[in-house]
């Protein structure tokens, strides 16, 4: 019987799938699918496609594991394929195939408020004429267990840069620009959890909820995610920080914020090739080695301890001291002073004043954590109560905002000059849960272009051009530890102007009288 190709391209991640059909409907050959990261294996498709046909009353249980337009970033054969991978496959079909489970964990990311059975609602409103199972909350939950961890590689496929070299924001003098920092999520108080995270407290008293450790390493410009590690907050940000230097290249310079100082953890980023520029601890009192004519100065990081054969390993740094001073839009001032260390050591190739309005852009970490965290779970708490589900759960959390970044970046590419900073990322997410209650874009009849519907609703809720405002991602608290910070930070985003002045003459010490 003759065949026809019917093929599927995923635009924003670059996956191109092919899947062949007989006349009846039937598959056809088996499907392959392209993309950055993995080259899917051959996977036979099972009797029923979870893209539907367009005639189709009978019951079907692939029908609900879609997330509306987004399946043209995490697409059913991208799915297929991680599965494979990770020996998730169930080996007989059930009403809850692990395809439709993924999907389902995915939707909770975007419906934090619902219960699983609304979500599960949800993904069914939008199919008719399709009949779909019912399942309790206990069998969803069931589900969950059975899965596993695939979210895990599908962050993984998904996750990466995602600019092109002539966006605005992203590079600088043809280096990538990526800032690495830190933040906690908050996970539910239940004996299942609290031996993996446990609370804080002292002698007698513990007090909060367990809190989850995430660090990320995001790209400026888009807010992307390269890499995340997370776990309990018993262990500092060095040590997730460490499990992302595989991420770095000779093509990047890295944006820290003082924490990330250490002389062990600057040698293994100088050891991936690439550059940084981090703020130092005041700790630090370097010995001016050799002044440079844009008033920064060469000196030397040594290792706090002695190592046999080694000695006292030396980093040689560039040193840049200025005065900061930030205005708010309705007259607060505040000025601090700074020192920046960066591997960059050619004055001439790297001026200073440029260095130091490109570590502001390290800003764009706390963005990027204001957005999942505010924004995505809208300050809740999360809602697995056993560690491998809120491992799972945090995985989809990452991969719906990776989803949502290639979405904006798929308008910055089809609107030339728009920044990515402009796309805003609480439009986003309501748009792409529109899509899915709708069970829109879910098999397109035509091409598929790069602006849908999710875009076009982006587009028209653009961000005004100019500064972003000041954001910094903050959750509910009748009691804050931060309380040094009250009052230094606006209770509403404003707009900002950042000056400087640079710090020649003796360095930052002496001014200070030291």
């Amino acid at each position: 019987m003759a065949s026809r190709g019917v093929q599927h391209r995923c635009v924003s991640h670059l996956t191109v799938c092919q899947i062949d059909r007989k006349q009846d409907g039937t598959p056809g050959r088996s499907l392959w699918c392209r993309s950055p990261t993995i080259v899917a294996p051959e996977v036979p498709l099972p009797r029923h496609s979870a893209i539907p046909p367009p005639v189709a009353s009978a019951h079907d249980v692939y029908a609900p594991g879609h997330l509306g337009e987004l399946m043209q970033v995490i697409a059913p054969q991208l799915v297929d394929a991680v599965l494979e991978e990770t020996g998730a496959r169930e080996r007989r079909v059930r009403l809850l195939p692990a395809r439709v489970v993924v999907y389902f964990v995915l939707a909770l990311v975007l419906f934090e408020r619902s219960s699983y059975q609304a979500v599960w609602g949800k993904l069914g409103a939008g199919l008719h004429g399709i009949a779909v199972a019912r399942p309790c909350a206990s069998s969803l939950s069931r589900a969950r267990r059975r899965l596993g961890a695939p979210l895990r590689r599908m962050f993984e496929i998904l996750a990466g840069p995602v600019a092109a070299r002539a966006q605005s924001g992203s590079f600088y003098r043809g280096l990538r620009a990526v800032a690495l920092d830190g933040t906690t999520l908050s996970i539910p108080d239940a004996e299942a959890v609290t031996w993996r995270f446990p609370k804080h407290g002292g002698p007698v008293l513990e007090f909060g909820y367990p809190l989850l450790r995430l660090v990320a390493l995001v790209e400026c410009g888009t807010r992307a995610l390269l890499g995340a590690a997370f776990g309990p907050d018993s262990t500092g940000e060095l040590g997730y920080a460490r499990r992302l230097l595989p991420h770095l290249d000779a093509s990047m310079v890295l944006l820290a914020d003082a924490y990330y100082d250490a002389y062990d953890f600057l040698e293994a980023v100088t050891g991936t090739g690439a550059s940084f520029l981090l703020r130092s601890t005041p700790k630090r009192r370097p010995t001016v080695r050799r002044p440079l004519p844009d008033g920064s100065y060469l000196t030397t990081v040594c290792a706090g301890r002695y190592q046999a054969g080694r000695g006292y390993g030396r980093l040689e740094v560039r040193i840049i001291e200025a005065w900061m001073t930030i205005e708010l839009a309705d007259g607060t001032r505040r000025t601090e002073l700074w020192r920046l260390m960066t591997s960059l050591l050619d004055a001439e190739s790297y001026p200073a004043h440029e260095l130091i309005t490109l570590y502001h852009r390290r800003w764009q970490a706390e963005t990027c954590y204001f957005s999942l965290k505010s924004t995505v779970l809208d300050g809740w708490v999360l809602r697995s109560r056993t560690v491998p589900g809120i491992e799972q759960e945090v995985y989809a959390l990452l991969t719906v905002y990776q989803a949502l970044v290639r979405t904006a970046d798929d308008l910055v590419t089809a609107q030339p000059g728009l920044s990515a900073e402009r796309v805003s990322m609480i439009v986003l997410p309501n748009a792409a849960a529109d899509q899915i209650v709708a069970a829109h874009g879910i098999a397109p009849a035509g091409p598929v272009g790069l602006v849908g519907a999710i875009g076009r609703i982006a587009l028209a809720g653009l961000l005004p051009k100019g500064r972003r405002r000041r954001l910094k991602a903050r959750v509910r608290k009748r009691n804050s530890k931060y309380t040094f910070t009250t009052g230094k930070h606006p209770r509403k985003a404003q707009a900002y102007a950042l000056h400087f002045e640079m710090i020649k003459e003796g360095g930052l010490d002496t001014t200070n009288g030291g």
